[in-house]
């Protein structure tokens, strides 16, 4: 289970070597850029967002690793869904992918509504009209306070873990092979040369 083999293997199935099976490799990376970007950003506060330009390229960093990471991972799930990777006692593996993605929409939003503009502030107040309509008043979307420690600490812990066990699953259980082919070859014309 520890062997450097089973975490950074040097042989892969030839079926896995598709720009496909990169999907959540690059979804991966994406989070890796997200969390170091998102230290930086933490670590200099938010005015240092609006006013330093070394910050203003931390935080565009930031924004395009969320498009990437969004991008790339769902078109991670659609592979996934579509070749059937839960197959092989790969469940809990897909299941953690899934609610992964669960996670990282709430993640993104409270980054978004951390912004402080008019057009964040608009949203929160939609948004909280919403969770108390659905009974969740206890979260409240339009204080900073609240949302910038969702997004900083409670939900991206949350999801390191649950990409963490993801990964960690992959690389015990392997790459999920292709469905099987199931066509017959056809038997061959008799009398035609």
């Amino acid at each position: 289970m520890l062997a450097v083999d089973t975490w950074l293997p040097t042989e892969m199935p030839e079926y896995a070597k598709g720009f496909m099976y990169m999907l959540g490799s690059l979804t991966a990376s994406s989070f890796v850029v997200l969390v170091v970007s998102g230290i930086l950003l933490a670590m200099n506060g938010p005015a240092a967002w609006s006013h330093n330009p070394a910050m203003r390229f931390v935080a565009a960093t930031h924004f395009w690793a969320v498009q990437a990471f969004f991008f790339f991972m769902m078109l991670h799930l659609w592979r996934v869904f579509l070749t059937g990777a839960w197959r092989g006692g790969r469940r809990l593996t897909w299941l953690l992918g899934a609610a992964a993605f669960l996670v990282a929409i709430p993640t993104a939003f409270t980054g978004f509504l951390i912004n402080g503009d008019l057009y964040s502030q608009w949203n929160a107040v939609q948004a909280k009209d919403g969770l108390n309509a659905m009974g969740l008043a206890w979260v409240n979307l339009t204080n900073a306070g609240q949302m910038l420690g969702l997004h900083v600490a409670v939900l991206p812990l949350t999801l390191s873990v649950l990409i963490g066990l993801h990964i960690t699953l992959v690389r015990l259980k392997g790459v999920v092979p292709p469905y099987p082919d199931t066509k017959a070859p056809s038997p061959p014309r008799k009398g035609h040369s």
